[in-house]
């Protein structure tokens, strides 16, 4: 599958831990999440999800103490999920998820994005095709084959296991997120380096030096924005 998650958490995280932006974005991720259900994440899934998921970036406690109060204490603030394609140059592809309390702004920043950074948006369906929804768990101190047979004794018949440097990365049916984990955990794995639901390309493509300069500037300018949350493309940094 080609990307190597690690190096892709750890450059996204060191860059946004600069401008504590990753944390603003858990923190409305996890309000959102708490404001949808039950704010307690055994009986909401959405929420028990972006709690894993947070745990990952080593999201510090308070910040998600104080979203998941925010929403018990009955806050008004509500906010839509927001979904936009386009693509970037050499016919490179990207998804935009936004989290947004003002559609207008948000469809506003996001095309100005793209247009300024040699992209462009497309219409919805017009990119989303390309890509497949994907759980994707990542852990360390373990081979693929001893994973491999933790999930065989539970009957959980995942995408795909492989290792990747000194991790195995697990992908599996977004369905299957915490059947893997719970599988997992009971085996006595406990931490997880990767834990994500993302879009998958179902083809990467590279991009000559010059392109993958302006596709990285493109993406930089989408991921800063403040009401988007993830970008997701089928480009290969060949990192």
């Amino acid at each position: 599958m080609g990307r190597k998650w690690n190096n892709i958490k750890e450059k996204k995280a060191s860059k946004d831990a600069n401008t504590s932006r990753l944390y603003s974005k858990f923190a409305l991720e996890i309000y959102v999440a708490a404001k949808s259900g039950e704010p307690d994440p055994e009986s909401n899934q959405a929420l028990k999800f972006v709690l894993e998921r947070a745990k990952t970036y080593n999201v510090p406690r308070m910040i998600i103490d104080r979203a998941i109060e925010k929403a018990k204490g009955g806050s008004e603030e509500s906010y839509d999920e927001l979904r936009y394609e386009g693509f970037g140059p050499n016919g490179s592809m990207i998804i935009v998820d936004a989290l947004t309390n003002n559609v207008n702004r948000t469809a506003s920043t996001v095309r100005a994005a793209f247009g300024k950074n040699g992209g462009n948006m497309g219409v919805s369906g017009s990119v989303a095709y390309m890509f497949d929804a994907t759980a994707v768990i990542g852990l360390e101190g373990k081979e693929a084959d001893e994973v491999l047979e933790i999930l065989m004794e539970v009957d959980l018949d995942v995408r795909d296991i492989i290792e990747e440097e000194e991790a195995v990365i697990v992908y599996a049916e977004p369905e299957q997120f915490h059947a893997v984990q719970e599988a997992l955990k009971n085996a006595g794995i406990t931490d997880f380096t990767v834990a994500e639901l993302t879009m998958l390309a179902q083809n990467d493509i590279s991009l000559p030096a010059d392109a993958q300069v302006q596709f990285e500037k493109l993406i930089d300018a989408l991921e800063d924005l403040e009401d988007v949350q993830r970008v997701y493309h089928n480009v290969d940094f060949g990192e």
